[in-house]
């Protein structure tokens, strides 16, 4: 077990809220600046002395070899703000790094309190004290994380508002929602596989140039559903396309006979059941034609888009192209049309539930996918708010559904309870207007340090 580590510096913090002029201690309050939670604050006037002192709970963080964190305290004033010792945290290969190029000042100076990796306490003391200026009447003591990568480049910052002198400590209430129960959890998966075809012919040949792997691209696709026993698949559909060159009536039946094809071989080589199959076929792919030319370099580009997006027979149009722009119409022939004869596949399947929360968890890190929302908001019961866990439930969760309010909102608060400003907001844009919101944007205000709009939209939310 590591040890419980104290720090003096400036001078030794010894002065019970008893003899203080003024005190603010918050004891019992805990923030976060990442995967660093910060307990004990304590700032206290004693005669001409302003007393600082928190914890920094360790016990949580991971660093790389190539990283490095600098933790830095403020005192923060209407009119004026000092910075206080900051305390370095180092990768082995970053310790060495800023030691080579910086000396004993590293990132924070010469005041630096330096710790290594790979010799961390559980818990860090933090004490420290400076002489009383008159702005500190209404001062705020705030901690800033800077995390660095490699060649000294900081990569993210964080801050986090610990206490403040004579004035009442705003500590947020953060009400995370229990999302909308997801009835049936149906998922999909869908991807184009290129077949080729011999000229006029409908038959699949899987050794014709490069079907080996195209067809294995659909194998691979539904192996990921038929080898899962928490799955079941739905619908398996597939739609057909043909390239514009020949005659539309000719490309109808190829373009249909070819998708019947591959809708074969799928049932008599991997079992799935016919009225689990949908198919359908476009005759020719005038639409991918339109994206392929657009997005290339022919040289005639915009007449030939004009004519595509001409009305009117379409071996009309196709015969156009091909006389007008001879040297055009050759490369479309051999790099264009090739890649929209194609056959879009898309499998749909279903999930189970899931009700053991240890079993949710394991799938947050292995297999987020088959969640709903409602089975992320389970597996963070029961784990403390702004713990590393915690927070990676709710950062999955708005990953694996980017435009859910509720998955935004939670995010949101697991956010700011990090103290990460910064993503909070972003995730808060998109959190709805629902009291909830509402009511977290008001703490977004509050931590922000704009109490005024923190009130106005307290009072909106309605929610005491």
């Amino acid at each position: 077990m590591k040890n419980r580590l104290a720090i003096l510096l400036l001078a030794l913090v010894s002065a019970t809220a008893a003899r203080a002029d003024h005190v603010v201690t918050l004891t019992d309050s805990r923030s976060y600046v990442g995967d660093i939670a910060v307990t004990d604050v304590g700032l206290a006037q004693d005669g001409t002395q302003l007393l600082v002192s928190f914890a920094l709970d360790l016990s949580e963080l991971t660093l790389k070899n190539n990283q490095a964190i600098l933790l830095t305290p403020y005192i923060v004033g209407d009119a004026d703000s000092v910075q206080l010792s900051p305390v370095g945290i180092y990768g082995r290969k970053q310790y060495y790094y800023y030691k080579r190029n910086n000396g004993d000042a590293l990132l924070g100076g010469s005041n630096e309190v330096v710790l290594r990796s790979n010799n961390l306490p559980d818990t860090l003391a933090y004490a420290n004290s400076l002489r009383w200026e008159d702005y500190m009447d209404h001062c705020r003591l705030t901690l800033v994380r800077t995390d660095f990568g490699c060649c000294n480049e900081p990569q993210d910052e964080a801050t986090a508002l610990l206490a403040a002198m004579d004035k009442e400590v705003y500590v947020p209430t953060y009400i995370y929602v229990h999302p909308r129960a997801e009835g049936v959890k149906t998922r999909a998966l869908s991807g184009s596989a290129l077949i080729g075809f011999t000229v006029n012919n409908t038959d699949i040949k899987p050794e014709y140039k490069n079907n080996a792997a195209e067809l294995d691209k659909i194998r691979q696709t539904l192996e990921q559903v038929t080898g899962d026993a928490d799955v079941q698949i739905a619908l398996l559909s597939l739609k057909g396309y043909a390239s514009p060159e020949g005659s539309y009536k000719s490309n109808a039946r190829l373009a249909e006979g070819r998708t019947q094809s591959l809708r074969n071989y799928i049932v008599s080589r991997y079992g799935i059941r016919p009225e689990l199959m949908s198919v359908s076929s476009e005759p020719e792919n005038w639409e991918g034609f339109r994206q392929a030319v657009e997005a290339s370099a022919l040289p005639h580009r915009t007449e030939i888009l004009r004519i595509i997006d001409a009305s009117g027979d379409p071996d009309t149009r196709e015969k156009s192209i091909r006389a007008k722009y001879p040297a055009d119409y050759k490369v479309i022939l051999s790099d264009i049309y090739p890649a929209l004869r194609k056959t879009d596949y898309r499998v749909e399947y279903t999930v189970r539930q899931f009700t053991d929360v240890e079993e949710i968890r394991q799938l947050v890190r292995t297999a987020p996918g088959k969640l709903s929302l409602e089975e992320f908001y389970l597996a963070a019961q029961g784990l403390e708010p702004g713990t590393a866990e915690f927070n990676e439930i709710y950062d999955v969760a708005v990953r694996m559904y980017p435009d859910d309010d509720a998955a935004n909102l939670n995010a949101a608060n697991a956010a700011m309870a990090r103290g990460d400003l910064i993503t909070a907001e972003r995730h808060l844009a998109r959190a709805g207007q629902s009291p909830e919101a509402t009511y977290a944007r008001g703490v977004y205000a509050a931590l922000s340090g704009d109490m005024d709009r923190a009130r106005q939209l307290f009072d909106q939310s309605n929610i005491k």
